[in-house]
């Protein structure tokens, strides 16, 4: 046997093993998902309607400038909600932190057991002024037409807020009653931070030693066409929201008349070194929250992609290829950089004599505000530029094979039974990260499906949801409820 045809033998047998062994991988590949549960409750649907159409029409709206709050608005919110749900009202426990952020305590049968946390937030943002025009409805009317509820916080917030207070409501009128406490938390100013509503009721809490198993916010959601090589909605849990951060580049030197400019400009350098930061970005590496959205996924791909991710370890940099051709996806696996605002200059003739940039970051699990700068730094390469940065680092990241994440896949998955429901990081922020302190996990889930023009209303025009979506979002945390109750102990 010559050399060659030994060679291309045992080239042929590593393919071939190659093969083989990546078959296996694709075709052992086990879902991950639940067998549903179909939910079988009743909902006073006229109730519900008629409920979050009236919050709709309270503008508890927050401003960046508190000052610009009408607090009277707030006011009149908590009072409608104590006529609205006059059970939950009457059994649970309500105390007021810092005026306004609204903490219900159900009690449970069972105090050894450590409690759960539903929260969501009653504040909306501003509708843009001028765009008023453009709503098929009146953004504070809370409209009812066309099977949909129209208006601001039907779909960010006031939807969890009442979704989770109508299935409290229902609930107790069947005389249920859980095994666990659950707290019913409620935020007035997650749209600016939470500094004042969900961190106030943190911090009473944490004095009192209370440590939840874990707490559900806001968050992802059911959406269509979401996942490429999956034709099933993907329902999306925040298992951590990236940072926020804020970094400014500034440059000062010698201006003098434009007739006479040096080769590099105060306003050159600062381009430069944006051009520099867009053009390097930060590294990738499909790990962590984004990583686990995959192996979620990829049982419920067709063939072709089941067999790349289920052989992940061969195709990852094809996979974080693919994945940062999109903006979307490519948040998923690096932190981000935005230049965003742009200041220099006064006279079309005088060269500046500062210059500087604005550059907002959403900081990936892991990555460090002190590692984004030197990152920063060493990209750009220009000592004459100052680099500040500040803001706040990610989340940390819950647990996925727990039982608290389980309830909440189990939980969707019973009202939604077709979509695949699975971890992912959040880009945005939720109150949830003020909880990660006084509790085991925190999650992020809003339990309604979603359209990417969907998307879009949530802090835009024409902002409303459909009646059977909202209906669901009950359903759903109806069944978190019993779902939870239905853990013999937080081993489980």
């Amino acid at each position: 046997m010559n050399k060659l045809k030994l060679f291309l033998i045992i080239i042929s047998s590593l393919l071939l093993i190659f093969i083989v062994a990546t078959m296996i991988n694709t075709l052992t590949l086990e879902s991950r998902q639940p067998s549903p549960k179909h939910f079988n409750g009743t909902i006073k649907e006229d109730h519900a309607i008629n409920t979050l159409s009236k919050a709709v029409q309270f503008k508890t709206i927050s401003y960046q400038d508190r000052s610009k709050m009408d607090m009277m608005e707030f006011d009149r919110f908590i009072s409608f909600l104590e006529k609205s749900f006059p059970m939950v009202h009457k059994e649970l426990e309500l105390e007021k932190v810092n005026g306004y952020a609204l903490v219900y305590k159900w009690n449970g049968t069972d105090s050894t057991k450590n409690p759960i946390g539903l929260t969501s937030h009653y504040d909306v943002v501003p509708v843009l002024e001028g765009t008023e025009e453009n709503w098929e409805q009146d953004p504070f009317s809370g409209a009812v037409a066309d099977g949909k509820i129209w208006g601001r916080g039907t779909l960010d917030d006031k939807v969890g807020v009442i979704g989770i207070l109508e299935a409290a409501e229902h609930m107790l009128t069947e005389g249920y009653q859980p095994s666990r406490d659950i707290y019913l938390m409620f935020g007035h100013d997650e749209e600016i931070g939470g500094d004042e509503g969900a961190s106030k009721i943190v911090s009473s809490l944490k004095e009192r030693g209370v440590k939840f198993d874990f707490v559900l916010d806001e968050g992802g959601a059911i959406v269509e066409n979401m996942v490429p090589g999956v034709e099933q909605p993907v329902g999306v849990v925040g298992v951590s929201e990236k940072g926020s951060a804020t970094a400014e580049l500034s440059i000062e030197g010698s201006g003098g008349h434009s007739s006479q400019p040096k080769d590099r400009t105060n306003i050159g350098r600062i381009a430069s070194a944006i051009a520099k930061l867009e053009e390097t970005q930060f590294p990738a590496d499909l790990k962590g929250p984004g990583e686990d959205l995959f192996e979620f996924v990829a049982p419920e791909m067709s063939f072709a992609m089941r067999y790349v991710f289920a052989n992940k370890f061969i195709f990852e940099p094809i996979i974080e290829k693919i994945l940062l051709q999109q903006p979307a996806s490519a948040a998923l696996i690096r932190t981000t950089i935005a230049p965003t605002i742009f200041h220099a200059g006064e006279q079309y003739n005088a060269l500046p004599e500062k210059a500087s940039a604005i550059i907002n970051l959403r900081l990936m699990p892991g990555d460090s505000l002190e590692e984004v700068k030197e990152f920063i730094e060493e990209t750009i390469d220009d000592d004459a530029i100052k680099v500040t940065i500040e803001g706040s680092e990610a989340s940390g990241v819950s647990n996925v094979d727990s039982w608290h994440f389980r309830s909440i896949q189990q939980s969707a998955k019973n009202v939604y039974d077709e979509a695949v429901i699975a971890p992912y990081l959040m880009f945005a922020g939720s109150d949830a990260k003020h909880y990660d302190s006084i509790a085991e996990n925190t999650y992020r889930f809003l339990p309604v499906q979603l359209t990417s023009e969907d998307l879009n209303r949530m802090h835009g025009t024409n902002e409303h949801i459909s009646i059977d979506n909202y209906l669901n979002a009950i359903s759903f945390y109806m069944e978190v409820i019993k779902e939870v109750d239905r853990k013999v102990d937080s081993k489980d």
